[in-house]
């Protein structure tokens, strides 16, 4: 009896040590592939704070909130189950989807570079008018949010799909899971915490306390810096990322040398000491920048030259 009882015990502590692993498992998975997705992640904070520039400051955190839940509504209800699906039934696709994606955000790093080198920040098709306020202009800036952030979704749980797609089904939807309720929590917690950043600096401007109004001061001040600092990084990170997919998925694809180009030099550099891991990684993220500018160039041109019609913005 006791012997059979020492068994039983002895098989649930070996179940609960393989569940253990498989949440250990699952957990380092979703890491790497957040990670992976980092670059999308700097885009999509950076861009959101532009919906609700000059917003009444009482309705900036309940339109983060609603763009929000619709982020979460479209990764978990609609990107989620069709990457599952390609993955389970087509999984060739994958990597094309992903280049597709790749493109985009080659295009989107393009052409605020292209914005840049005009001075006058160029055409963003992420804004709204900043002076839109109501019913009906509020409905149009979220729903044009949340429409930008289908896309940056879709990029970002791409990318996420294929850094497992060797797990099976179950811990794979787990892992997908766990990732876009991380991303999202994160995103728009940070988008949160940046747009009401210059309203607490105003309120500390109002203390007695001389310190607290330098912080405020220094808050109120340093918050277009640090939105263009954001922007700048989100520019980076897309054409690396973008480049960086571009330049995997090409070789694939079975066009091997452009990517085997750069992993020869990075290779190279490895061998430099003391800062060989380092300098190899500069060379892929600056060749796969350039990759992704280029492509993105390209995208630009011919956006600019053909004729796409415009959304109509709301009369206000």
């Amino acid at each position: 009896m006791s012997a059979g009882l020492f068994g039983l015990l002895d098989d649930v502590a070996v179940l609960a040590r393989m569940a253990a692993a498989s949440v250990d498992d699952i957990g380092a998975a979703a890491g790497r592939a957040t990670a992976k997705a980092a670059g999308v992640v700097i885009d999509d904070t950076a861009v959101t704070p532009q919906y609700v520039h000059g917003i009444a400051a009482e309705r900036e955190l309940p339109i983060i909130k609603r763009i929000a839940i619709g982020s979460l509504r479209n990764k978990l209800l609609f990107i989620l189950p069709a990457a599952l699906l390609l993955s389970q039934f087509l999984p060739w696709l994958l990597t094309p989807l992903l280049m597709v994606g790749a493109t985009y955000l080659c295009y989107e790093g393009a052409e605020k570079v292209w914005g840049r080198l005009r001075k006058h920040g160029g055409h963003d098709h992420h804004a709204v008018p900043a002076a839109a306020v109501g019913g009906d202009a509020e409905k149009f800036m979220v729903t044009g949010a949340i429409r930008t952030d289908f896309i940056l979704s879709a990029e970002i749980m791409v990318i996420a799909l294929n850094e497992v797609a060797d797990q099976s089904f179950w811990p794979r939807l787990i892992i997908l899971v766990v990732v876009a309720l991380i991303i999202t929590a994160a995103v728009y917690g940070v988008v949160a915490g940046i747009v009401k950043m210059d309203d607490i600096g105003l309120r500390l401007t109002q203390r007695a306390s001389r310190f607290a109004q330098s912080i405020g001061r220094g808050l109120v001040a340093g918050m277009p810096k640090l939105l263009g600092a954001l922007s700048l990084i989100g520019t980076v990170a897309m054409l690396w990322v973008g480049g960086h997919i571009l330049l995997i998925g090409t070789d694939e694809l079975g066009w091997h040398w452009p990517y085997g180009l750069v992993h020869h030099l990075e290779e190279y550099a490895h061998h430099v000491a003391g800062v060989g891991g380092v300098l190899g990684w500069l060379i892929n993220t600056a060749a796969s920048a350039v990759v992704g500018l280029i492509v993105g160039a390209v995208v630009v041109a011919v956006m600019h030259v053909v004729p796409f019609p415009r959304r109509k913005e709301p009369q206000h």
